[in-house]
């Protein structure tokens, strides 16, 4: 591994005490339960209390409901199972980590990782890394479970810190989750909640689902260069002098030989097998009646059947071809050993499933406490009543959502209960509904990767417990951070100039409203 000198200074400092505090919290899954009978307690204390604030989703005063209650309890435990059972994370991690196993275990992404490997400079390693992990969110949340444990693979294939790669990914495919080259189901979600709320104050008022698509899209080149100046410069440094690989730490067996004769060949028709499927996969969703899409037609409509099929389509993907690399390699000589495969890849995920099901517990208190949905509009109406010029108002709609982002992660909750307060109040102010949306989705990402409350991020201290099993919520928190304070410094000031120099936003997006 690379020996670099660590960053010195203030900043390493507050960063060392960052990772030394956070790691003094409990365990993930002991915090989960804290916060959750946190929420309770809290619930009951303010349950009595007359709030002002309108709830959009009933159109009456927003209400704090006691979870200590008899009634509220009982529905606790007898929802127990289903709460956990319907986590959605729980199942996307779980379906496609059956299909990535057998191509792990098999052999195949060892041999793609050494082909790509061979090719890529080791210098370019980190934003090709970041370019993944940001084209990964047309696929919703295969990110997370595929191109975030797979760069550390590829970072200590090449001898660099594993965590770096982990870091670059999650940088990319959480912190730059607003930026995308690639349309993707999030565009027409939250374009649907900002047209709404326009239409308080314009009720003929249309907004084109891709309004934001030219800034998020040039959006990703800002992040890739932001993300690969911090990782090499910053991050790894500090990695490198701070958190050394254990020495026990394994690449899958073989990861670090070249390829014979056999496997390239057997990694050449699981490659065309792979292709062959999504070629027929794009044949299926082109035709303007394919099954694959909405109702309206749309193929990245979140309701698109496509979107709602990207996990087991994932899963198809890699285990087809992980199956024939297996067999034709000799990895594989008998069925037993492609369940075992699979068997092995759940055992990796025994700590997550645990995590996960104090996470979703939590969750579910959360929101059904309404205490969330009351800090955003707390924090909403705050804003509004400050009454500051138009730049600042922006600036603070970024800020204000990536605070309320730490408690709340769902992007479309949030504005489902943002929307209807910001849009409008932005409108009366001359503002569009489409750069009010530009400036949500910034905040929106930004603080993801910094919040033990994403559900994803308790599976990325996962990842990096393969590698340092010291890891935990401090030292995921304190590699964050610097991504998290340029991100959200520096693509404000890009949606800034952006806006002045009047660079379209998206298709038939504008900056100015003029009231009726």
């Amino acid at each position: 591994m690379n020996q670099q000198a660590a960053p010195k200074g203030f900043i390493n400092k507050a960063l060392n005490f960052i990772e030394r505090a956070g790691n003094k919290l409990p365990d993930p899954a002991i915090l989960f339960l804290v916060l959750m009978i946190f929420v309770w307690c809290l619930s009951w204390l303010m349950s009595g209390i007359i709030f002002t604030e309108i709830d959009p989703r009933s159109g009456s005063p927003i209400v704090v409901n006691n979870m200590l209650t008899g009634k509220a309890f009982a529905e606790f435990l007898s929802g127990m199972v289903t709460t956990f059972t319907g986590f959605a994370p729980l199942g996307i991690v779980l379906v496609a980590m059956l299909g990535v196993g057998v191509a792990e275990h098999a052999g195949f992404i060892n041999a793609g990782l050494k082909t790509l490997l061979s090719f890529t400079p080791k210098k370019l390693l980190t934003p090709m890394m970041i370019l993944v992990a940001i084209l990964s969110h047309t696929a919703t949340d295969a990110g997370y479970v595929l191109v975030i444990p797979i760069a550390g693979v590829i970072f200590y294939s090449a001898g660099r810190h594993p965590l770096a790669g982990i870091a670059a990914a999650f940088a990319g495919v959480s912190g730059g989750f607003s930026a995308n080259f690639v349309p993707s189901g999030i565009d027409p979600l939250l374009q649907g909640f900002t047209q709404s709320a326009a239409r308080i104050i314009d009720p003929v008022i249309e907004l084109n689902p891709l309004n934001n698509w030219f800034f998020t899209g040039s959006s990703s080149i800002l992040l890739i260069i932001l993300g690969w100046y911090l990782t090499d410069k910053v991050i790894e440094p500090r990695l490198n002098a701070n958190s050394p690989v254990d020495a026990d730490a394994e690449l899958p067996k073989g990861t670090m030989d070249p390829l014979n004769k056999k496997e390239k060949t057997s990694f050449y028709y699981s490659v065309l097998a792979m292709v062959v499927m999504l070629v027929l996969l794009a044949l299926w969703a082109i035709p303007e009646g394919s099954a694959l899409r909405s109702e309206e037609g749309v193929l990245t409509d979140i309701k698109a059947p496509l979107m709602k099929s990207i996990v087991p389509i994932i899963f198809v993907v890699f285990l087809i071809p992980g199956i024939i690399y297996g067999y034709m390699s000799g990895t594989f000589t008998k069925t037993k050993e492609v369940i075992d495969s699979m068997s092995k890849s759940m055992n990796g995920m025994s700590y997550y499933i645990v995590m996960a099901f104090f996470c979703a517990l939590f969750i579910d208190a959360f929101t059904k406490s309404n205490i969330g949905a009351l800090l955003a509009l707390k924090g909403a109406d705050g804003l509004r009543s400050l009454q500051l010029p138009p730049q600042v108002t922006v600036v603070g709609i970024i800020f204000l959502t990536s605070f309320v982002n730490l408690f709340i992660g769902s992007a479309s909750a949030k504005w489902a209960l943002m929307s209807p307060i910001l849009v409008p109040m932005l409108m009366q102010l001359g503002i569009s509904p489409d750069l009010t949306q530009a400036g949500y989705r910034v905040g929106d990402s930004v603080s993801n990767i910094i919040t033990p409350l994403m559900p994803y991020f308790p599976l990325v201290v996962v990842f990096c417990h393969k590698y340092v099993k010291s890891t935990g919520i401090g030292t995921l928190v304190s590699i964050m951070l610097p991504y998290t304070i340029t991100f959200i410094i520096c693509w404000t000031i890009y949606l800034l100039i952006y806006w002045g120099l009047d660079i379209p936003l998206g298709l038939q997006s504008t900056y100015e409203y003029i009231p009726k």
